[in-house]
């Protein structure tokens, strides 16, 4: 398998789909706004949390009725979306149906939420990568700006609100973008390349694959598979730059592709794409420094795969991860205050190749993204023993690479 450069990520993501993946979303009315917006309109649904803390997820109790989920897909690709979908959900059983198309952007395979809940952000992953904003109450487009770097593949938002900050995996670089009152992004403030050290093996350049905000808040870490580094920043907030002030370093061939706190916020949990393993690391707040812990199994045996997302439960007691290959969900109890992972088996996805891993606001419910079956499957979270259940049925996305549920 190639491992460098935009063409992996090609490679890995994007071929091998069966014919499900061609699957669309039902039609919908279009709507008024900017940019080609449109769809049905969404459920209301109440303000989103801020996901910075890297998938952490409460158990608060929202609104009864659907919640809308929205979808990232890759336009660009064979029986791909055609731009950000838009379903809903069910709360109580995990039911997902159709409602359309939210935006019409390019390649947004990845989605994040303002904390106030009221804009939604996508990356545009293509050689001339771009972040676009859209409002969530009328579905207008506000604007897309420049990453200045190729292949976006992620993105969040600073739990204060008033920055953006994306990773360009073609390039190996981080972007950090302001967040007008508005939710509509400004130009570009700073953009960090990762120039050392040298690519793993393998690999001939950097590629950056996640940048998400520590807990403190005060610190930004990006994770960069070409380099096998976590790379950690000082966040500006008034200039919206970024200072490194840490590098942490994986055993050599690594590739660490997603990282996610435990909500103490001394410890952190990477998935490691290219040798199939976990691992569990230290985390200073003071300093902003990571330190790697020892590998340890992602549950797939033998056999090709490619571990993808984790994600911590709210009262930091298990963790889930995404296998790809194995196309399953491996559960972890976490111990000793989050210094520990214990491997408690896997359970099948239900669907072929889990991407991205998301909670529902109450923390009850798990959506997979299977991007090569083009599945959303559903799965209840038990509070008291992290066991995962199926809930509904695999809903038909187009190259579902992204599901987020509000």
């Amino acid at each position: 398998m190639n491992t460098d450069g935009w063409s992996r990520r090609r490679f890995v993501g994007l071929l091998a789909r069966t014919a499900t993946a061609t699957a669309a979303l039902p039609a919908a009315a279009a709507c008024g706004g900017a940019g080609g917006a449109g769809g049905a309109q969404a459920p209301s649904s109440p303000p989103v949390a801020s996901r910075a803390s890297g998938g952490a997820s409460g158990r608060e109790r929202g609104p009864s009725g659907p919640h809308p989920l929205l979808l990232g897909t890759y336009t660009s690709a064979e029986g791909g979306g055609k731009g950000i979908g838009l379903a809903a959900y069910e709360p109580g059983t995990g039911r997902i149906t159709g409602h359309g198309l939210l935006a019409e952007v390019d390649d947004p395979s990845y989605l994040a939420v303002h904390p106030d809940g009221r804009t939604l952000y996508a990356v545009g992953e293509r050689e001339e990568g771009a972040v676009t904003a859209v409002r969530l109450s009328d579905h207008r487009v506000l604007g897309s700006r420049s990453t200045g770097g190729a292949a976006p593949c992620h993105l969040s938002v600073h739990p204060g609100g008033r920055w953006l900050f994306s990773a360009n995996y073609g390039s190996g670089s981080v972007a950090v973008h302001p967040v007008d009152a508005s939710g509509a992004l400004g130009e570009r403030t700073h953009l960090v390349t990762h120039s050392t050290p040298p690519p793993g093996p393998g690999r001939q350049g950097p590629h950056a694959h996640q940048v998400v905000t520590a807990p403190d808040g005060d610190h930004v870490l990006a994770v960069d598979l070409g380099t096998d580094t976590v790379y950690t920043y000082r966040l500006d907030e008034g200039a919206g730059t970024l200072t490194e002030v840490a590098r942490a370093q994986t055993r050599p061939g690594a590739g660490p592709r997603h990282l996610t706190f435990h909500p103490g916020g001394r410890h952190a949990y990477l998935a490691n794409e290219l040798d199939d393993t976990v691992a569990v690391c230290a985390y200073d707040p003071g300093t902003g420094r990571l330190t790697v812990g020892e590998a340890q199994s992602t549950g797939a045996g033998p056999g090709t795969n490619h571990p993808a997302q984790l994600l911590v439960t709210a009262d930091g007691g298990y963790a889930f991860l995404a296998n790809r290959g194995h196309d399953s969900l491996a559960r972890y109890a976490v111990e000793a205050q989050g210094a520990r992972l214990r491997l408690l088996g896997t359970v099948p996805v239900g669907g072929d190749f889990p991407r991205h891993l998301a909670f529902s606001p109450d923390g009850g419910l798990l959506f997979a993204a299977n991007q090569h079956s083009g599945t959303v499957t559903v799965f209840r979270v038990s509070a008291n023993d992290g066991e995962l259940r199926p809930a509904g049925e695999p809903f038909a996305s187009p190259v579902a690479v992204c599901a987020l549920p509000l």
